[in-house]
């Protein structure tokens, strides 16, 4: 919805929330459901609000749980049958500078303040690890800055002040995010954004507890909402990129490649030229960089190549450089890489294209770049928060060279003889094992990402994953996949419990870029031997359909091989079991 995107109109969205909500519930999107329960400082009931609005809009239906005010620390700590009761799917600490009785005080000595800071860390300390009960993903507020400096700017450095107690607070916070404690919402950063002066308002504060001026509420739930949607697997993949008077200045094939403005000689090259860092900085959190461009594609080749960008042809997955309308050609797009149209986040400083994509690929982000002022760029796309991470695996790092590789795979299948020379060609070897800390992160992202290739489309926290691999009662397996091509990564996660010779698959996944190598008859491999050694006899295999995942309907009877009982239940005897891998080299622990 387009009035929930950024920049949105913040007083609009809390006039017409409403009627907003009533929009995005009829429009028959499935939604993936959440309980968030939030421990609030103040009042969060519009903040709870405009959140609901946000996570709709990425496809996250939610139920909220909100604390009496002010009850946060008793409920967390000392806890509630109520939320106990709601067992949430998410805990978010709703905290504030307003709960911080850490008042400027001169008369105190340098021990006396520094006690009372590591006093209030401990608090929360204290808060986080008693919500640890709930087995789920804990947001919290830093704190943003005091309404006013009574010591002036030495309150930010002397260990007296209260600006000085904030920074250190919010270090102690960052620490604790940083091991893994919780998840951070950079309150701090969100009231610079709206601007201090504007973002304190006390007698709304006096009159109703609210921790911030009520027009900014709707910026923290905008930036809950995007940590939220990273949690649960709702970022952007793919980045296109128009060329001309986007990632440069002038029109190559009229301007040439000298008269392009790219570099460090007029403010207008500088913007370019950062707006191209940005882009290559993009693809270390895991987004995906293609082109999308009316140009010949000598001279867009030309273009990036420019002695004076930071980008070169090389950084790109995908170059589509041609007169094909653009929505087709980014449709060919993610169909080569694998990918679905709502992965794309398109940029284009051309109104009638930016149309065109949203009418025709209505789940593509198109974020409105001003053509007249492309110093803008970096802040429209930065904060539309597309690729948002949570958490930064190895594989995110190298999701943009993994996909190159996808695409050199795809023109080996185009000049192979059969399919099976190009598999035989490909020298694949799998790494299939138990759970290990070390991809745990990027298996919990699998989770929440995978749908197409997903037969419960169950979702799992990182701990609850740990739980599944310190089990006796389940088997637990990941697929790492590389060929002559290069390393895919993570790309396959199998969960199954057992209860006497029985073992229910609790979770299958594979990412869609492995899809018909014969990955899946691996893991179906690995998982029936470990079943034996488990004195398992029977496999059953669960299909739970969603509108997504409709091409692993028939995969437990048709590929597999299991036996239909009925109700998206099927069932494998491990006794005479055929193993079916042809491919590939599988190596276990």
């Amino acid at each position: 919805m387009k009035e929930l995107e950024y920049p949105f109109d913040a007083q609009f969205i809390l006039k017409k929330r409403r009627s907003l909500k009533r929009e995005l519930l009829a429009d028959g999107s499935e939604r993936i459901k959440k309980r968030i329960a939030v421990l609030g400082g103040s009042t969060a009931d519009d903040i709870v609000s405009a959140a609901e609005l946000f996570l709709l809009n990425y496809g996250i239906e939610t139920e909220f749980w909100v604390s009496e005010y002010n009850k946060y620390y008793e409920d967390g700590v000392f806890g509630n049958p109520e939320l106990d009761e709601f067992k949430p799917d998410i805990v978010w600490v709703c905290t504030s500078s307003v709960n911080l009785k850490l008042r400027s005080d001169p008369s105190l000595s340098a021990d006396e303040a520094k006690s009372r800071i590591a006093a209030e860390l401990d608090r929360y300390r204290l808060l986080w690890d008693k919500l640890k009960r709930f087995g789920c993903p804990i947001i919290q507020n830093n704190f943003d800055a005091p309404f006013y400096a009574l010591m002036g700017s030495m309150d930010s450095w002397d260990v007296r002040g209260a600006g000085y107690a904030v920074n250190a607070l919010n270090m102690g916070f960052a620490e604790a995010a940083q091991n893994g404690d919780i998840l951070l919402l950079d309150l701090n950063r969100t009231a610079a954004e709206y601007g201090l002066d504007r973002w304190y308002d006390r007698s709304s504060y006096y009159m109703f507890k609210y921790m911030c001026a009520r027009d900014a509420m709707p910026n923290i739930a905008y930036k809950l909402a995007l940590i939220i949607k990273s949690i649960f697997g709702k970022n952007r993949k793919l980045m296109a990129l128009d060329l001309d008077n986007t990632m440069w200045g002038g029109i190559v094939g009229d301007d040439g490649v000298d008269g392009l403005e790219i570099g460090q000689e007029t403010g207008t090259a500088q913007s370019y030229y950062e707006f191209q860092q940005y882009v290559k900085d993009l693809a270390k959190l895991g987004a995906v960089l293609t082109v999308c461009s009316k140009n010949e594609e000598e001279n867009a080749i030309a273009g990036l190549s420019h002695p004076e960008g930071a980008v070169t042809p090389a950084d790109f997955a995908l170059i589509k450089a041609n007169w094909e309308p653009k929505d087709r050609n980014l449709l060919e797009t993610v169909q080569q890489l694998d990918l679905l149209p709502s992965a794309i986040v398109f940029a284009d400083d051309n109104p009638a294209e930016r149309a065109i994509v949203r009418r025709t690929i209505p789940e593509a982000a198109v974020p409105e770049l001003d053509g007249d002022r492309p110093e803008s760029y970096i802040q429209t796309i930065s904060a539309g928060g597309h690729f948002e991470p949570t958490a930064i695996s190895a594989d995110d790092l190298a999701r943009n060279e993994m996909y190159k590789r996808n695409a050199k795979r795809a023109a080996l299948a185009a000049n192979a003889g059969d399919y099976g020379e190009y598999l035989a060609s490909l020298e694949m070897k799998a790494e299939i094992c138990a759970f290990k800390d070390l991809y745990l992160k990027r298996i919990a992202q699998l989770t929440n990402k995978s749908n197409q290739f997903n037969l419960t489309t169950r979702r799992f926290t990182a701990e609850q994953l740990e739980g599944f691999a310190a089990s006796d009662s389940h088997i637990t397996l990941y697929g790492k996949l590389t060929d002559n091509c290069g390393d895919n990564g993570v790309v396959s996660v199998v969960v199954g419990e057992i209860e006497g010779d029985t073992m229910e698959i609790t979770l299958w996944l594979m990412s869609c870029r492995v899809l018909k190598r014969e990955m899946e008859l691996a893991m179906l491999d690995v998982l029936v031997r470990r079943a034996k050694e488990k004195g398992v006899k029977r496999i059953v295999g669960v299909y739970l359909p969603t509108a997504k995942n409709k091409m692993v309907e028939r995969l437990y009877p048709d590929v597999f091989g299991f036996s239909e009982l009925g109700e998206g239940r099927y069932e494998l005897l491990t006794e005479g079991y055929e193993y079916k891998t042809k491919y590939i080299d599988i190596t276990e622990d």
